[in-house]
């Protein structure tokens, strides 16, 4: 939202109104003067004028969770445990999932309430690498390196999945690096070339991997964390 806007709804005064306080230099984000009224904040930056907080702000939330299989990849779930169920934080309820593995799937999911974030981390225009170790029920082959980068295309969503890396690290095993996520990608994939996924874990998202957190955990991320999906180098 522009700062005048912000200005406008909270206080209630007009866009004149707004502009005056703004050139008089009373309003201040996150601790700093911002004169300019199209100037962008959300939710999570302190507004204040003339010393009085008008928008508290929120607090952004960003955690990595080691997802175990038969965990559901959802906020909430009549039947089956969710993610959010192993999530130690009280405002756990705001969260959402940057990028969903199926209840059979392992390994990293984030979770944060901060849209753009996740956003700039799942779409595929901004290219975040996701690694996935793959074992198959049938052996790997060479040419399913070439078939993977020329990319395959699924009719339901008349689309041609980007090209993807496929490394083969056993007969029936490799590592996959995708830079989308969509709908049962993985599965998908190999059912192109003839094969079947019968276990499937997510190693890493970005510059993101597991670490040494055991099934079930979870930390938070930390600020330089947060900010390396906004780098350039994540296009």
């Amino acid at each position: 939202m522009k700062l005048d806007r912000l200005l406008a709804r909270h206080q209630h005064m007009g866009r004149t109104a707004a502009h005056r306080v703004l050139a008089q230099g009373l309003v201040a984000v996150g601790g700093v003067v911002r004169r300019d009224g199209h100037y962008e904040v959300d939710r999570f930056d302190e507004v204040t004028l003339d010393g009085e907080v008008i928008q508290a702000g929120e607090r952004a939330i960003y955690l990595m969770l080691h997802k175990p299989v038969g965990w559901l990849s959802a906020t909430k779930d009549a039947q089956h445990p969710t993610v959010i169920d192993l999530i130690d934080e009280p405002d756990k309820a705001s969260l959402h999932l940057a990028g969903r593995l199926d209840r059979s799937t392992s390994g990293l999911v984030l979770l944060t309430n901060d849209g753009q974030w996740s956003k700039r981390v799942m779409d595929a225009e901004h290219r975040v690498p996701k690694v996935y170790r793959v074992q198959t029920q049938e052996p790997m082959r060479e040419e399913d390196v070439e078939a993977f980068a020329q990319g395959f295309h699924f009719p339901t969503e008349d689309i041609i999945t980007l090209p993807a890396t496929l490394e083969i690290i056993g007969v029936r095993e490799a590592r996959l690096t995708l830079h989308e996520g969509r709908y049962h990608q993985v599965k998908r994939m190999f059912h192109r070339v003839q094969n079947r996924v019968i276990a499937l874990h997510r190693e890493s998202v970005g510059e993101l991997s597991l670490g040494q957190l055991a099934p079930g955990q979870w930390r938070p991320l930390t600020a330089a964390e947060v900010a390396g999906f906004l780098a350039t180098g994540c296009d």
